[in-house]
């Protein structure tokens, strides 16, 4: 995984090897400027003394989690055909979780008080058009989809020299979805091109069978109900399964095949009955994504659903967010792609409500009135030695605080409670985002958090805490 390299200015230079960074961080070359995701800032040169090669973001949106990639390319020319052959070589690999459902959680949560002060307090009569929509207007959890992807773009425009952005435009085709014998003049309104039904699929299912939870497999559709047994092709009655379990299924209702896991049926069941809300989503968000990109002043590349899974075959790539967004528009070749993936959590800043409700909408205890605690705010990374008790050991991860002083941390191997601020030591001020390398490796080897992350955290006398993090 690739190191994040700013000069003495805090201008971005190619990114450097772990190894690379690790050497410049023991000899005093270089100051740790943000530890995650890991960057170094060096002491000793100017981005004018160093020579930047092409650097591209490619992005596939997603209604839950956008895949990003951070993509070095590289020309070859043939001199007897006079092709030109373009080479992806991955730099980092990174998966954005969308928090849209949250969002949209606690409108409807404030629409039901507004309500409540209307009905059973003081009457105030509703006003619906003292707002006005400008055009363009997104819903709060969509413009939030929007919001975050631009802003890790943005990011990372200020920690690598990009010169070029990629992105996916889905297009799915709602209404053929619900009714696949929908024809010409049934159509009431837009003009609805180009779905792909796989792909509403993998979305719809997380991108994993829907029989045994396995992922990062060939993966084919499957009629929960067997066409044999009077089953249709509606999206509504497909489903993904690995090749094992659609061979073993064979063509059995799902109610036989499953009769002996009743919480797995209730589950395919209710999920296959899900609306159409993800690819509404991803509908409504494509152009005004694409518009932020353009406003950038780069050179954006659009590509399509179909490219990307065709390149992705080709190169004998798994399935993944992030590979997919490797994978967008024209590429030729993909290299280093077997690295481990840093996962991106939307959390937000926390809330300003400080207490909790009844069902009935009556206080049910209040919260701290301080955000802060000991000199430590919730989602900060912190790392935590614990020298004495039951819980000894070294814990790495997001804080959550208590007035008590006794913290929660949670690490990538769960949850540790009750770990006192005396043993905590501040890496990372919380920035909305948590962060956390996956144990599910794309490659044969470990994920872990990076060997030059880990010499960072071993230097001697070094407080990341107080580095600079922009």
């Amino acid at each position: 995984m690739a190191v994040f390299v700013l000069d003495k200015r805090s201008k971005p230079l190619m990114p450097c090897s772990e190894k690379r960074a690790r050497l410049m961080l023991e000899r005093g070359r270089a100051r740790v400027h943000r530890m995650v995701p890991f960057t170094i800032r060096l002491v000793d040169r100017r981005m004018e003394d160093s020579v930047l090669q092409p650097v591209r973001v490619s992005i596939a949106p997603g209604s839950k989690t956008t895949g990003l990639a951070l993509l070095r390319d590289s020309e070859t020319v043939d001199a007897t055909a006079g092709e030109v052959t373009r080479t992806a070589g991955v730099l980092m690999l990174l998966e954005l979780q969308h928090r849209g459902q949250a969002i949209r959680d606690a409108l409807t949560q404030r629409l039901a008080f507004r309500r409540r002060r209307r009905g059973n307090l003081r009457y105030r009569a509703p006003r619906f058009n003292n707002r006005t929509r400008k055009e363009g207007w997104l819903a709060p959890s969509l413009q939030h989809r929007v919001d975050t992807t631009t802003a890790w773009v943005a990011r990372l425009r200020r920690w690598a020299p990009i010169t070029g952005l990629s992105t996916m435009i889905h297009r799915f085709d709602t209404q053929r979805l619900q009714n696949p014998e929908i024809q010409g003049t049934e159509y009431q309104q837009g003009t609805l091109l180009g779905y792909e039904v796989r792909e509403y699929l993998l979305e719809k299912w997380g991108r994993q069978c829907a029989y045994c939870d396995a992922e990062h497999t060939a993966l084919t559709i499957d009629h929960i109900h067997p066409k044999s047994l009077g089953g249709s092709d509606r999206v509504s009655n497909l489903t993904l399964a690995c090749f094992p379990c659609n061979q073993k299924k064979s063509n059995q209702d799902v109610r036989v095949f499953l009769a002996h896991d009743p919480k797995r049926l209730a589950r395919i069941e209710a999920q296959r009955k899900a609306p159409l809300q993800d690819a509404a989503a991803v509908n409504s968000t494509r152009w005004a994504l694409w518009g932020r990109l353009r406003g950038t002043g780069l050179d954006v590349e659009v590509g399509t659903g179909g490219r990307t899974k065709w390149n992705r075959k080709r190169f004998s790539v798994p399935k993944a967010h992030c590979l997919d967004a490797a994978c967008v528009g024209h590429v030729d070749a993909i290299r280093r792609w077997q690295q481990p993936l840093l996962s991106i959590k939307a959390t937000g800043r926390g809330s300003y409500q400080r207490t909790r409700l009844t069902r009935h909408g009556f206080p049910r205890g209040y919260l701290t009135r301080n955000k802060s605690a000991f000199g430590f705010q919730t989602g900060d990374m912190v790392k935590a030695v614990v020298t004495t008790g039951k819980k000894v050991g070294t814990y790495l991860g997001r804080v959550a605080i208590r007035a008590s002083g006794r913290f929660n941390i949670q690490t990538g191997n769960g949850l540790i409670q009750g770990i006192h601020h005396r043993f905590c030591t501040l890496i990372q001020r919380a920035d909305g985002y948590g962060y956390s390398w996956t144990k599910r490796a794309l490659n044969k080897g470990d994920a872990g958090m990076g060997a030059a992350y880990a010499a960072a955290l071993s230097l001697p006398g070094m407080n990341p805490g107080v580095s600079r993090a922009n």
